[in-house]
């Protein structure tokens, strides 16, 4: 069988290597092996010339990179849309070439980083809002305990040491807007959901994977109450506490909602 004549041999004089894959300089387009195919392992004597492509062996087309000092080529064309120059992969964005054509918007960043402090300012005013609101609460939740007490339905076997009062607003969709109920502060709050919507006579689908869930929801944030916390965990909570004389929020939400948007839709003073 006749042999193939595929490659080239390096025209390098004391290497001659033939090589499958040769590759051809882009100044002097003589053709090199793997190891001399840099200009300085050949030591080209011709300045290199940019060029938009080159020809090379096998008919195939290369396309050089147009950044400065960069060797790079790529078989296909990679054409920055500003400039329109051809580009390697790794100059290929307008910040990786210092594309003449690239536009800093500097009002813009400036406007961004104003937004920004704002952002926090406002962040930092609420925390003090909120913890003026939460001594508001906290008074207003002892005064209301005593109400509660003396008409809340619950599990009259629960020690009196146990036992967590809350002003329950119920789902929209019910007949009362409200109901005094007291739990267990032991209990977790998927209990809690169930005891009260056996208490208020509420559908609950909590166990059917597509229908909408019954949840407790933080009277001030909305925030759907996590099933595995318990009460006790959450009166301890150092940022939002729920309080024993205080309001929660029972509702239907969907599977992807976190909690309510409004709570003004349920209760104004919480």
């Amino acid at each position: 069988m006749a042999e193939l004549d595929i490659g080239n041999h390096c025209q390098i004089d004391s290497c001659n290597q033939k090589d499958f894959l040769p590759f051809v300089c882009d100044s002097c387009s003589s053709v090199f092996c793997l190891e001399h195919r840099s200009r300085e392992a050949h030591s080209c004597s011709v300045e290199p010339v940019k060029r938009e492509s080159q020809t090379v062996v096998g008919g195939s087309t290369s396309y050089p990179c147009s950044f400065e000092d960069c060797k790079g080529k790529e078989l296909l064309p990679v054409i920055c849309p500003q400039c329109e120059k051809h580009f390697c992969l790794a100059h290929r964005h307008q910040d990786d070439h210092k594309c003449e054509k690239l536009e800093v918007q500097k009002p813009r960043m400036a406007a961004t980083k104003e937004l920004v402090q704002k952002i926090v300012e406002s962040k930092d005013g609420s925390k003090s809002k909120g913890r003026r609101g939460a001594k508001n609460s906290a008074t207003a939740a002892k005064v209301a305990l005593m109400k509660l007490k003396l008409h809340a339905a619950g599990d009259k076997g629960l020690p009196q040491t146990e036992r967590t009062y809350f002003q329950v607003y119920l789902p929209k969709e019910s007949k009362n807007a409200s109901q005094s109920m007291f739990f267990s502060s032991k209990w977790s709050v998927g209990k809690v959901v169930d005891y009260a919507a056996s208490l208020a006579s509420l559908k609950n689908n909590n166990n059917v994977l597509t229908a909408k869930k019954l949840r407790l929801c933080h009277p001030q944030t909305g925030e759907a109450l996590h099933m595995d916390d318990t009460l006790l965990s959450l009166l301890a909570h150092p940022d939002t506490p729920l309080y024993n004389g205080g309001n929660v929020i029972l509702e239907y939400l969907d599977n992807e909602s976190t909690g309510l948007e409004d709570v003004s839709d349920y209760v104004t003073v919480t």
